[in-house]
Order: C-alpha cells, then structure tokens, then sequence
C-alpha cells in the first residue's frame, strides 16, 4: 500500500468521524500548508509563478476551501482582502477586479480592472453556502447581491443559445462570434445556486454547457475556449483554436465532482482513457485531433482523475495513479516546485475522495464539519444584512 493511499483511507475515516459531531473538521494538513506558503497574513493568496500576483481566482477557491476547513476567522481574512482590494469595499455592489499586483511604478494595486466570470461564480456561491452553513446573515447577503451583479454584467442572452456566461464584462465579443470558456461554469455551482433560492438562469445555463460538452468534446477531450457563432454554434475559439489546457482541465475535474450527471463526465472521458493507455495526463492537446504523444501534464493534472479512479473500482489502477501523484510530492506540497495552481487542483480532488466535502445532488456543499448541524433556511439570503 503505498503512502498516500493509507493517508488517504485514515483521512477518509476521520473526516466522516468528525462529521458526525457539528462544527468539528479534521485536521487537513496539505490545506494547512498550502495556507503557510501561498497566503499572506492578511488575507491575500500570491501566485508567485506569477511574479507574486494574486487573482480573484486564488481568493474564490481559498473561500471554499476555508468553508470546507470551517475556518471562520481565515475565511474573514480572504473576504475582507478581497472586498477591499478587488472590490473598492463592496463586494455587495461591484465585481471584484480580476489581477492585483505590483504596477510598473512599484506600487501595489489593481492590475486588471476587468473581472473574472467564474471567480465572481464561485466567490458569490461560497458566500451564499457560508452564509447558509454558518447561518450567516450577512455572507448570504452579499453573496446573493454579488451573484445579481453577475447576471447583469457577465450573462448574456446569445443569439440561437439562450442565457451563457460570458468571461467577464469586457473583451469576449467580436461581432457576431462570443468567446465562451467552459471551465468557467461548474454545473454543480449551478444547481446549488438555485437550491438557495438566488434569482438567475442557472438552470437555462448548465443546460448550454452541456449542450457545449456534447457539441466540442466528441474524442473525449474540451477546449480552454469556445466560439459561439448563431448559424454555426459552437466553433473553434478565434484566438486558442480547439486547444485543451490549463483551463480546461478543470472542466473534467468539476463534472467528475458532480453528483447529477454520469453520462457527461463520461462525455469528458479523454484525459482518463489516455492516462490509462498511456500513464500520463496531456498538458495540452488538439481537443478535434488528439494526438499520442503530448507532453505530461504536471502533478495537478494526475490528481483531477483521483475522482474518477476512487468511484471506479480498480484498486491496482487506482494505486498506481498515486504512486504518480506521492511521486510529484515536495515536502508537504506538490510539484517541484510546487505552484499555486497545481496545489487548487489536488486540493478540490483530494478534499473530496478524502470525505472533506462533496456536492449534493441539489449543488450545495456537504461539509463534513456540517454533518448532524441543523441547515438554515434559503430564505436567509434574502432577510439579510452585508457584514
């Protein structure tokens, strides 16, 4: 039994021991490192591959998984950087900016104004579910507030599809051609959203990424981007072609996540299929044309079909993977060195084959920390204040 797969099932038993007992989360060491090395007193998660940058990506996952640790006083430190840094103070009201960083004057600041869809997503859900789990008044406010600011500025109604997600207010629509990514709509955000009662065409949406998923992911594999064209639907991106990468290795990694939908995560059965032909992830690769031999993804890659492989029934497969990701290990984090977007990737599949968390049927976050506490309301989103 290699060393990760005894980590793994002691995890696994003392996650769901401590779910029994509200309010108590087990201890999630690589969650713990990742806290010590990527994010700063404050508050602010640094993408030091990208020269100590942050994004509203790194504060949207760093949200959950801090809702995933019930780490109430660490999640107040993500929120209030991030409504003061990326949002001018109100989250409530305005979409986080997308980049903050050093400016060319050596100053630190806002480097992209324009926001980030998914994050924006992913930020407005979490605040919901924390408001939701930790009966929150406030978080379930601002996330409700935040989330209609979404439909206002980031959805649009596409000509011949219906309602879509655009990837942020500014810059994805040429004409009669809309840019759309993929990676940016998990479905299960989507169901959650309307669980809690938050107004938007979710439903309408994961219908058309679905309809995507079918049209663009026919050998298994999905683009990064996606061109959307009234009269030829969905068509290569413009600018990245019918390339799958960094962004869309999310895409397999959410719907293996999704508790509703089977027959679309088989749809996204490329990365596995290769993996299983060839031990390795591509890093990148012709989505229409896959080729053989593309280049290995790095250890966040592998750790996206720990999902799959924990469902499947094939231990020595499943072993073996492992192997491949305890490989990659550098101390208490993964790659060599470890990057900051490697470790999100194996904190979302491991968290979850570990029994930190899944998503229910209906989208919303099963905590094991939450196990046997009393759930509030929906209607709480919208009887309450902003902190």
């Amino acid at each position: 039994m290699t060393r990760l797969l005894a980590a793994l099932l002691v995890l696994s038993s003392v996650g769901a021991s401590a779910g029994a007992e509200c309010g108590r989360a087990p201890d999630w060491p690589l969650w713990q490192a990742y806290v010590e090395h990527f994010v700063s007193a404050d508050g602010r998660v640094i993408d030091y591959t990208g020269g100590g940058v942050t994004t509203s990506e790194g504060q949207s996952y760093a949200l959950f998984f801090a809702l995933v640790a019930n780490d109430r006083p660490l999640f107040r430190r993500l929120y209030a950087w991030t409504r003061d840094n990326l949002a001018g103070g109100r989250l409530d009201d305005r979409l986080p900016a997308y980049r903050w960083g050093r400016r060319a004057d050596n100053s630190w600041g806002i480097l992209d104004p324009n926001s980030a869809a998914d994050s924006d997503l992913w930020i407005g859900y979490t605040l919901v579910e924390a408001g939701r789990l930790w009966r929150d008044d406030g978080l379930a406010r601002t996330g409700s507030a935040l989330l209609r600011r979404v439909v206002e500025l980031e959805v649009a109604d596409l000509p011949g599809l219906g309602a879509m997600l655009l990837p942020a207010p500014r810059g994805f629509v040429h004409g009669r051609l809309w840019r759309l990514n993929p990676s940016y709509l998990p479905p299960q955000l989507l169901r959650g959203l309307v669980a809690d009662g938050v107004s938007g065409p979710w439903d309408e949406m994961r219908a058309n990424l679905r309809r995507m998923i079918v049209a663009r992911a026919r050998r298994g594999f999905v683009d990064d981007w996606v061109g959307w064209e009234p009269r030829a639907g969905f068509v290569d991106d413009a600018v990245t072609g019918s390339i799958g990468s960094y962004d869309a290795i999310r895409v397999y990694l959410w719907h293996a996540l999704d508790d509703s939908d089977g027959a679309a995560a088989r749809t996204l059965d490329g990365p596995y299929q290769y993996w299983r032909a060839r031990g390795r992830v591509p890093e990148r690769i012709d989505t229409q044309r896959p080729s053989a031999d593309a280049r290995p993804g790095p250890v966040g890659f592998l750790a996206v079909l720990l999902p799959r492989l924990s469902h499947e029934g094939d231990p020595a497969a499943r072993a073996r993977l492992e192997q491949q990701i305890e490989a990659a290990r550098d101390g208490r984090l993964y790659g060599k060195p470890p990057t900051y977007y490697d470790q999100n990737l194996v904190l979302f599949a491991q968290g979850a084959v570990e029994g930190r968390y899944r998503f229910g049927r209906d989208g919303r976050v099963l905590a094991a920390w939450a196990q046997g506490c009393r759930d509030s309301h929906p209607s709480a989103v919208m009887n309450a204040r902003p902190p």
